[in-house]
């Protein structure tokens, strides 16, 4: 199982709980986009963009790799699948949870339907 306090961890999800960052790798998911491609359906700020980005990287989402004056940016996926690896374990824990409510529930509905039609407990 994966670590419940890691760095890794604690960067991914703070990078993750932010729209504008989620928006981001999600135009990434599709190809390698500029600084000014990132930041363009925000009409945010080159410097408010750069900042979403320090995020992203910091949290080992994306690489940055400058080309020119021009940063080009592309996702790095490896760190999300630790995130989706322990998110998984929640998973588990409520699907257990809920096959166990519906099993219970439909024990009660087979004893409920054996009862005499003048029985209501």
């Amino acid at each position: 199982m994966v670590e419940l306090q890691t760095p890794e961890l604690n960067a991914i999800f703070h990078a993750l709980g932010d729209a504008t960052r989620r928006h981001m790798l999600r135009d990434l998911a599709n190809g390698e986009r500029t600084v000014s491609q990132l930041a363009e359906p925000f009409s945010i700020s080159l410097a408010a963009a750069s900042k979403h980005i320090k995020v992203l990287e910091n949290a080992k989402l994306i690489r940055r790799e400058v080309r020119g004056r021009t940063h080009h940016c592309r996702l790095a996926p490896g760190p999300l699948a630790t995130a989706h690896e322990w998110l998984g374990f929640y998973k588990r824990f409520w699907t257990d949870r809920l096959d166990e409510l519906e099993r219970l529930l439909r024990e009660d509905d087979a004893h409920k339907s054996k009862s005499p039609k003048g029985d209501h407990r």
